[in-house]
């Protein structure tokens, strides 16, 4: 059911902007958004480059007073950054998660089962195996040469099209695929799920040619890596954070591959005590874009039809990612600051003569982003349980030709409208954007529903 927006809402606005004042001037988080050293274990595993930092999830896991008989959820679970913290203080915790390599990378993350021994020993019979393939074809890991003459391993032409042109060399994607290989061949094994993640993120940091800023890119080609290594360091950080809660019982934390704006589908009425989360923000970053060369490698798609279908899942956030039939802004169609900024938008679009197809999608999008996180905290509603507290990271944005969304406002506006209650907005940090040369502000929305 579609929420009957009532009128007049801007009235509600000098209210919600006096409690930002208040907070941005006492924040209850400190802004870095750099993992500290001593939050490496388990976050470190895989982690999105513009993840938000654990100690920021503990800032609100103390600001709720929750404890261990409390159910935390992260709808935009992305790497699990609020899984990972939920459980080493003792929470249960469930996430979801519509992009399908995040969405395993968290499902490991939280898997301490097996026991380090058992990981170590899969490490080392892989790693012998890996190089034992590379020498009978005349590779060492470690020579940073090949004989031009040994015919490379390639992905497949489909999937070869699915990635970001140069982002790994052939030498280095050769020795990646010969790893996969022995690491395929022992799926069968519970060391095998942290085989695989470790791989995804020697590739995304160390193996390929990425390098991240504003956006993702290729960078300067690495003509060779030594693949396993890299790869061994990376799972040995795995053995070593695993030793670390051997001695304890941990609560059982399960993640979810879904759509956040369908979250009624997945949890049981009337489940959830907090919900701590960053969902994705109104701008053009392309979120499986981020995720490209592990997820294809990796084969968790193999060509760009099928990475389409895993982009209807998700949260309509940026140009790339629109569909004809999306219907989203249905849910925002009465709620007149969202359609004045769409319009701005079309209008600076036109008096500045962009006519992209991307651009011609600017207005649509704004549109659709907000009415889906309107659909969202809608479906949210039917579980979460009476007095439930929530956290929500977004930043303001400026992406479409400068044209500047008050993310947070707009987001307390809908959820105010869906009946939740708008308890503050903190500010995390300002950064500076590029496009418009200004500092943005990060905020945390924090809600409760009164039920």
């Amino acid at each position: 059911m579609l929420p009957q927006y009532k009128q007049p809402l801007l009235p509600l606005w000098p209210a919600l902007k006096n409690i930002a004042q208040t907070q941005a001037s006492n924040p209850i988080t400190n802004s870095s958004n750099e993992l500290d050293p001593a939050d490496r274990p388990f976050h470190d595993w895989y982690r999105f480059v513009l993840s938000f930092p654990p100690h920021l999830v503990r800032d609100y896991l103390r600001d709720f007073n929750l404890n261990g008989n409390d159910l935390v959820l992260d709808p935009f679970c992305g790497t699990g950054t609020t899984l990972v913290e939920a459980r080493l203080n003792q929470m249960r915790a469930i996430g979801i998660e519509a992009n399908p390599f995040p969405h395993f990378a968290s499902t490991v993350k939280v898997d301490w089962r097996i026991a380090p021994t058992e990981l170590l020993a899969f490490i080392e019979e892989i790693s012998e195996k890996s190089i034992q393939t590379l020498a009978a074809q005349g590779v060492d890991d470690f020579s940073l040469t090949a004989d031009p003459k040994i015919p490379l391993r390639q992905l497949p032409v489909q999937a070869k099209q699915a990635l970001i042109a140069n982002s790994i060399s052939p030498l280095p994607l050769h020795k990646s695929l010969i790893l996969l290989e022995h690491l395929q061949q022992n799926r069968t094994s519970p060391a095998c799920q942290y085989g695989l993640l470790a791989l995804g993120n020697a590739l995304v940091n160390h193996i390929g040619n990425l390098k991240f800023g504003p956006e993702v890119g290729v960078g300067k080609p690495k003509v060779d890596v030594p693949v396993v290594a890299v790869w061994k360091r990376e799972a040995q950080k795995m053995v070593a954070d695993l030793q670390t809660v051997q001695e304890r019982e941990y609560p059982e934390t399960a993640v979810y591959l879904g759509d956040a704006r369908n979250v009624s589908q997945i949890l049981a009425p009337r489940s959830v005590d907090a919900v701590i989360t960053s969902p994705p923000y109104p701008n053009e970053k392309d979120y499986t874009r981020t995720t490209r060369l592990e997820s294809v490698i990796l084969g968790f798609f193999t060509d760009m039809a099928q990475l389409r279908l895993h982009k209807q899942r998700l949260l309509r956030s940026n140009t790339r990612g629109v569909y004809v039939v999306d219907d989203d802004d249905q849910w925002i169609a009465a709620n007149p600051r969202i359609q004045k900024l769409a319009e701005s938008i079309e209008q600076r679009r036109i008096a500045l003569g962009k006519t992209s197809g991307f651009e011609k999608l600017y207005a649509r999008v704004t549109r659709l982003y907000f009415g889906g996180m309107a659909r969202h905290l809608a479906e949210l509603t039917a579980v979460l349980k009476p007095g439930a507290q929530l956290a929500y990271v977004v930043g303001d944005q400026a992406s479409y030709l400068q044209v500047l969304i008050k993310t947070g406002e707009l987001l307390a506006e809908i959820a105010t409208e869906l009946g939740y209650e708008v308890q503050r907005i903190d500010l995390f940090r300002t950064r500076f954007a590029t496009a418009t040369q200004t500092e943005l502000r990060e905020e945390v929305i924090v809600l409760r529903w009164p039920g």
